[in-house]
């Protein structure tokens, strides 16, 4: 047990100081490492790995800062938290990286060989590993870093081979030559979900074959006349008359000279355009189904680094779009090209190079989709015991589109950075060996030479992680499935799903109760940021500058579930000005505690109204932050914790704190010293998952027990600490007083200078509990004069206000202007009419009154009686000024 003993707050809140060597003492002191206690329930999360291909930008701020809210507040709740760390190998990202390093340095991978150019991606890991480490320390994360893990580690490795071999022992896993996505640039097939589809200006460039008898032509349009070189057929639909005669015959393709058939399809659209289409099976998806139809040659033209290969006859070895300029205009020359239209269509980019995508036939590796994603489907129909929870809920709508709506994955990569796909080919047979290992006769058999896609390892990563395949891994066993995951929206197709499926698939369980859902983080415009823009905020400068208690506040708070969030230098600004306010507040309370220690804090002594209020406020205050943070509703546990904080507890608490504490009466100074330390202790304890490095440096100076404010225990309202009548008579000394300073301010009348207050309550009772707290009123309304009854004689001319319950009068000769007082009250009168109104339609509403819980419509009633009462108080006293 330790006690506080000398105040060492500085006046100034400064977070460098405070968070210095703060993580240090967290990761020493082993306080975020899951302990697999069996008197605790676990409770998991994993990080979605960052990719090691640089620095981490505000996005994985957010995601990292919800994940560790989450994590702290049920690490205090008493739960075995684990929440494992860990990074992405991001296979074409970091190849893409090493390999431009190495182009300044005047080489290649090849120049190196794999094993060198392995050893040059390990070293860039390792380099950028360590910064996303130091950003994770920066931004204070309760990372479990014993349980670290790397996408390429031998676990993972492990995990993946495992989960290869079981897919293609299944079927479920098929080599095949198919139409993919080929990036020329980085010379790799990507999966549909790696293709950025982008608006762009291009052309329609109508052609005519000719028929091989010299009878006439048919007429034909393509966006990429540059694969015309590789048509072995033209399609028709076989119901159309302009072209039922013709099907059979044989046409001459131009440039090539070479006969390709006519062929009938009912793909063909009969509407569109000339009714005929020219087939290219080996640079087109739908052209390569219907090749597969008519049993057509697969004729290739390009080399994988989008120059025409040897089969594009004398345009080999022209860049794709310099064969197009080239073609079209002998095409032109020929007679063949005779028109060129304006065309806006959609067209295919990596994700990764930016380049534009080519339809490519290739032999790969091919996972088969249907059977996975049904399973994957069906799981959403099951209860929501079992079934993965979408927060907000609306983010369930595109996982099941892409589901529904997902074809085979390609999953080979032509890269040597990252996991080599476990199959090998036999030197002289071709055969094919599938396995965790190498064939028995090694030097027989090639491995191949691909990786798999990244996303395969990682989505394996809530089970991988955690030990499987030894499904008797102490961790597997004890912390999957996991609880939470966090994740943006952009990445429901590329991740969320796949970790889905192949969970169902090895585990039979999901991998995750809940999956949290955040928008993206966009520039004070709303624009996404993004380096050719210049609008990127690094989340270290906000740590340099305002602390990262501040960044996470904002982060946390700044949206609601789902939405974007806009980054505002102005609103991290004023969640640093609302720390300082709490840090000024913990100043004065530690300052006034004296030395007192955690066994003197005494709450059974009689307490003021003020005390109950504050310690009714925090009860309430406990149950909404504890109710919104597990529904991951953070914006509105941010709120109810700002307004508590800061008008209740620092703006009147400490104020009316200040009347015991510099009185005569050491019971009363006593007992609100033992006040002040426990609701500051568990606002310290709230706020701690929102900003862990503050409340760790303030908390260590309240009485305390235990090492550590990550190992506090989460608050819980206490009904013994609970009066709903002196929070009524506190409320009602609040507005007495906020009126009697609003008045003040509209005459400009100093709070210096003395004046009278008379206050008419509606009842004896009301009265007794004002004249018990008449203290209060003089000390905060400064009266020369005051009188509270229930029948007042109100001055001729005077300002007014009402109250619940009460009506005040401030007499002010000389000061006040009858009309400006009137025209005030006229704005009063609008306001309650107003209240009046919205109330009355409500209780009017039968759906309402019979569907809602009485107490609620009681509460409606009730407030239409109050609003009701004040209006009338205020026609009154109009009338009284007017006459």
């Amino acid at each position: 047990m330790e006690q506080n003993k000398e105040v060492s707050l500085p006046p100034k809140y400064d977070p460098t100081a405070v968070e210095q060597d703060r993580y240090k003492f967290w990761v020493d002191g082993k306080f975020f490492e899951a302990t697999q206690d069996d008197n605790k329930q676990p409770f998991t999360i994993v990080i979605p790995p960052p990719n090691v291909t640089g620095k981490l930008h505000l996005g994985h701020a957010w995601d990292t800062t919800l994940q560790d809210i989450i994590s702290r507040m049920k690490r205090m709740q008493g739960y075995d938290v684990l929440w494992l760390p860990g990074m992405d190998h991001a296979g074409i990202a970091t190849q893409a990286k090493v390999e431009a390093k190495l182009r300044e340095q005047g080489q290649s991978r090849h120049d190196l060989g794999r094993e060198k150019f392995l050893e040059q991606a390990w070293g860039w890991k390792e380099e950028y590993a360590d910064f996303i480490r130091k950003q994770w320390e920066n931004l204070g994360l309760g990372l479990d870093y014993s349980r670290e893990r790397f996408t390429l580690d031998e676990g993972l490795s492990e995990a993946v081979k495992e989960v290869f071999v079981q897919l293609y022992e299944k079927g479920l896993i098929y080599r095949g030559e198919y139409i993919i996505n080929w990036d020329p640039k980085t010379k790799t097939a990507l999966s549909d979900i790696e293709v950025i589809h982008e608006e762009i200006q291009g052309h329609f460039y109508h052609m005519k074959y000719p028929l091989k008898d010299g009878s006439g032509h048919i007429e034909i349009a393509t966006t990429r006349p540059e694969t015309m070189l590789g048509d072995t057929a033209v399609a028709v639909h076989p119901e159309d008359d302009r072209y039922k005669h013709l099907i059979g015959k044989t046409l001459i393709l131009p440039i090539v000279g070479r006969e390709i058939e006519i062929v009938a399809d009912d793909y063909v659209d009969m509407e569109f355009g000339s009714g005929a289409v020219k087939i290219t099976p080996a640079h087109d998806p739908n052209d390569f189904e219907i090749g597969n139809r008519h049993n057509l040659q697969r004729i290739l033209v390009m080399n994988e680094d989008g120059t025409m290969n040897e089969k594009a006859a004398k345009y080999t070895g022209m860049d794709r779009f310099e064969c197009r300029k080239q073609l079209v205009k002998d095409l032109q020359e020929e007679g063949i090209l005779f028109k060129i239209e304006d065309h806006m269509h959609s067209v295919g980019h990596s994700e990764r190079s930016g380049a534009v995508v080519e339809p490519y036939l290739s032999t790969q590796w091919f996972v088969k989709m249907q059977p996975l994603a049904d399973e994957a489907i069906a799981l959403q129909k099951k209860s929501d015991d079992e079934k993965v929870t979408f927060v907000p809920e609306r983010f369930e709508h595109p996982y099941l589109h892409w589901m529904e709506n997902t074809r085979d994955w390609c999953i080979s990569r032509q890269l040597w950075w990252g996991h080599r796909i476990p199959a090998w080919y036999h030197n002289e047979t071709g055969e094919i060996h599938v396995g965790k290992e190498a064939p028995t006769d090694p030097e027989n058999w090639s491995q191949d030479n691909d990786v798999l896609d990244t996303w395969f390892s990682s989505a394996l990563w809530p089970f991988s992680t955690m030990g499987w395949p030894d499904t008797e891994a102490e961790d597997y066993k004890r912390y999957f499935p996991t609880n939470v995951l966090v994740t943006g929206y952009d990445i429901i197709g590329f991740w969320v799903s796949r970790m889905i499926f192949q969970s169902l698939e090895f585990t039979g369980q999901r991998p995750f109760k809940d999956v949290l859902i955040h928008g993206l983080v966009r520039d004070a415009d709303g624009r996404k940021m993004s380096k050719s823009l210049g609008n990127g905020i690094d989340p270290m400068d906000v740590v340099e500058k305002y602390g990262a208690d501040s960044l996470r506040y904002f982060l946390s708070t700044g949206s609601t579930s789902g939405q974007d969030l806009r980054f505002q230098w102005e609103k991290v600004e004023s969640t640093w000005n609302f720390i300082n306010k709490i840090w000024n507040a913990s100043r004065f309370t530690l300052m006034n505690l004296g030395d007192m220690k955690y066994e003197d804090i005494d709450l059974s002594g009689e307490k003021s109204v003020a005390d109950k209020w504050i310690l009714t406020r925090l009860n309430e205050t406990i149950e909404l932050v504890t109710k919104n943070a597990d529904k991951y509703e953070f914006g509105e546990a941010g709120r109810h914790l700002y307004n508590f904080i800061w008008d209740d507890f620092c703006d009147w608490y400490i104020e009316m704190a200040k009347l015991p504490l510099y009185g005569e009466n050491e019971e009363a100074k006593q007992t609100t010293r033992s006040v002040l330390a426990y609701v500051l202790d568990q606002i310290m304890r709230m706020l701690h998952p929102f900003m862990p490095f503050v409340t760790e440096e303030i908390w260590q100076q309240l009485p305390h027990q235990g090492a550590s404010i990550t190992q506090a225990a989460w608050p819980e309202a206490r009904n013994d600490l609970h009066d709903a009548t002196a929070a009524d008579e506190m409320k009602r000394l609040v507005a007495i007083i906020r009126s009697v300073r609003n008045i003040r301010a509209e005459v400009d009348t100093p709070m210096s200078k003395q004046i009278q207050l008379l206050i008419q309550a509606e009842n004896d009772t009301i009265v007794s509990q004002l004249e018990a707290n008449r203290h209060y009123l003089e000390r905060f309304c400064n009266p020369s004069e005051l009188t509270i009854a229930t029948k007042v004689i109100a001055p001729e001319k005077a300002m007014s206000a009402v109250i619940t319950g009460a009506e005040l009068y401030l007499p002010l000769e000389g000061l006040i202007d009858v009309d400006k007082e009137v025209a005030r009250l006229q704005k009063e009168l609008d306001k309650w009419t107003k209240e009046v109104e919205l109330v009355e339609k409500k209780l009017s509403n039968q759906g309402f009154v019979s569907k809602a819980p009485e107490k609620v419509v009681e509460e409606e009633r009730q407030k239409q009686k109050d609003y009701m009462d004040k209006r009338a108080k205020v026609e009154a006293r109009m009338k009284e000024l007017q006459t």
